[in-house]
């Protein structure tokens, strides 16, 4: 395949997508965003608790 046929085929499947794709509720949204913050919160905590590990450590 050449450029051409690959951006052709790429827009062609992001056309393809933007048709499927919907834009969420508020009850999607919401749900969404508690998970992030909850991902957010989990990770952050690992790394505190390394941190604070390695200071004890004296790393």
């Amino acid at each position: 395949m050449n450029v051409q046929e690959d951006f052709n085929k790429f827009i062609k499947d992001a056309k393809r997508v933007l048709k499927v794709s919907r834009k969420p509720d508020g009850k999607e949204y919401r749900e969404l965003a508690k998970i992030s913050a909850i991902g957010v919160l989990v990770i952050g905590g690992i790394g505190y608790i390394l941190v604070c590990l390695g200071s004890l450590i004296g790393i």
